[in-house]
């Protein structure tokens, strides 16, 4: 692994650390209810190959197998997260079809054309750039399908305070507006065939970051404070959350996209 890589691994793994200290174990927003959603709109299917990207401890992929019957590979950079990850699949008598390994979506571990469906739940790392679109439509047979889960931003409409914390809490640094993910699905020849918001997911998220941030400051202030959570600019930074938000500046989205047949 390129040193430069393995620096970025290091970086998204200690943000990791951050989002879990604040959301809690499964700090994906929308949680499993969001992921059902996702497996729905990708129309997954019995035996369909799936990769799960920052699987995380391993929650959405044991769904994936569980209730959609299909064979998972999680990726994650987090050396823990994979081991925990692959002892949740064997607890539940995944073995043989729920698999994990460490990597992230610059170099996705599977061949041209290998897989059925991609699930990207963005909890943590840089958000999807067209080197990583591309690679995601390198792995898909035609017809695959790659859902997204994300929050997005209008950059004009919003003050770098609004998404401070939603991205020291979620990773959602880096945002963007839908437009330039369905920019840089159409730049691979890829189609971008449905998007739904779900900004009651983000208002959630906030609400779980106040609460946290109360039990946190209490309980863990100096580990919160090591891995970068600022106590003073929290609260006017949640309520610059919410306000844009409200104002549709700050939403959480759902996307699926489909590689030409």
């Amino acid at each position: 692994m390129a040193h430069d890589e393995a620096r970025a691994h290091r970086v998204a793994s200690h943000g990791q650390d951050a989002v879990a200290l604040l959301l809690g174990s499964s700090y994906r927003p929308g949680g499993l209810a969001l992921t059902r959603r996702l497996a729905r709109q990708l129309r997954l299917v019995a035996d369909e190959r799936v990769l799960v990207v920052g699987s995380g401890r391993g929650a959405s992929a044991v769904v994936l197998a569980q209730e959609f019957g299909t064979r998972v590979q999680g990726i994650d950079v987090s050396a823990a997260n994979v081991a925990l990850a692959s002892g949740a699949a064997a607890a539940a008598g995944l073995r043989g079809r729920v698999s994990f390994v460490m990597g992230g979506p610059r170099q996705l571990p599977a061949g041209d054309a290998e897989l059925d469906a991609v699930v990207w739940e963005r909890a943590c790392g840089a958000s999807p750039s067209g080197s990583t679109v591309a690679e995601l439509e390198r792995v898909l047979r035609p017809g695959g399908r790659v859902g997204i889960t994300d929050a997005m931003v209008e950059p004009d409409r919003v003050s770098p305070e609004s998404t401070r914390l939603a991205g020291q809490s979620a990773c959602v640094a880096d945002l963007c507006p839908a437009e330039a993910y369905v920019g840089l699905f159409n730049d691979v020849g890829m189609s971008v065939t449905h998007i739904e918001p779900h900004d009651a997911v983000m208002i959630r998220m906030l609400d779980q970051v106040e609460a946290r941030l109360a039990v946190v400051q209490m309980t863990s202030r100096t580990k919160a404070e090591a891995l970068g959570i600022d106590f003073e600019r929290a609260g006017p930074a949640l309520a610059a959350a919410r306000s844009a938000v409200a104002a549709g500046a700050l939403s959480y989205i759902l996307l699926v996209a489909e590689k030409q047949r």
